[in-house]
């Protein structure tokens, strides 16, 4: 199995159709998010079939799909990268975190993000000093903040919460609404665990956070304390 193997099953699996819905949804224009990323319309559980047939590939390969214009390539090469990461020895894996940080300009849309930093970065650093966490969190790159957020929720799985709670704080006045959505969602989780945590977080912060920010961490909320925050 090889790399040209790979492309040319992925273009087999190409539909114009999706790739059109899915340039639209993953917001390409110009001025958006996503913008001048190209899509060939794979489906997720089409590409997550892809990465268990080639997740032999080396690292140089995983590199050239990192690199590619095409969605789809870097999304089936981080899939990859995930699986060769949950059985590597720790050697391994530290070079897999290696590259997967020295690629973060290519980890640029929210899916690439949320499939990936929990499984490989959020899980490195689990055992591991922190810092480097909160340095993405300070970045001017909108994907490195999500990626700084999302690597957290490995420590949320884990009952840690303090870090998570922190970056939140960090970015409590980020201008970008998938920043807001992606810090709801993590404390949203820590609620799941343990909803005082939340809670108190909430107490102190619900005044100031963004409204998106806010309706995703009391989603879970029954419908009366919901409309508490929101009133408030």
């Amino acid at each position: 199995m090889t790399l040209k193997n790979l492309r040319s099953d992925m273009k087999k699996l190409s539909n114009s159709e999706k790739a059109k819905l899915y340039s639209r949804y993953f917001k390409t224009g110009k001025g958006e998010y996503g913008e001048g990323d190209i899509f060939i319309g794979l489906t997720v559980p089409e590409q997550r079939k892809l990465s268990k047939e080639y997740k032999g590939l080396s690292l140089n390969d995983i590199q050239e799909l990192l690199k590619s214009k095409i969605h789809e390539e870097r999304l089936t090469g981080l899939l990859i990268l995930v699986l060769q990461y949950k059985k590597a020895d720790e050697k391994l894996k530290g070079k897999i975190v290696e590259m997967y940080l020295s690629n973060t300009k290519n980890i640029n849309n929210w899916d690439l993000v949320d499939l990936s930093a929990p499984n490989i970065p959020g899980d490195y650093f689990l055992k591991r000093e922190r810092s480097f966490i909160y340095k993405l969190s300070k970045s001017k790159n909108l994907w490195e903040k999500r990626i700084a957020v999302l690597s957290t929720f490995a420590f949320i799985k884990n009952e840690e919460f303090d870090d998570s709670l922190k970056i939140a704080e960090i970015l409590m006045n980020d201008k970008h609404d998938l920043i807001h959505k992606a810090v709801g969602w993590m404390l949203r989780e820590i609620g799941k665990k343990d909803q005082f945590a939340e809670e108190k977080f909430l107490k102190k912060y619900h005044k100031a956070m963004p409204r998106t920010m806010l309706r995703y961490a009391i989603e879970k909320f029954n419908s009366e304390k919901r409309e508490v925050y929101l009133r408030k």
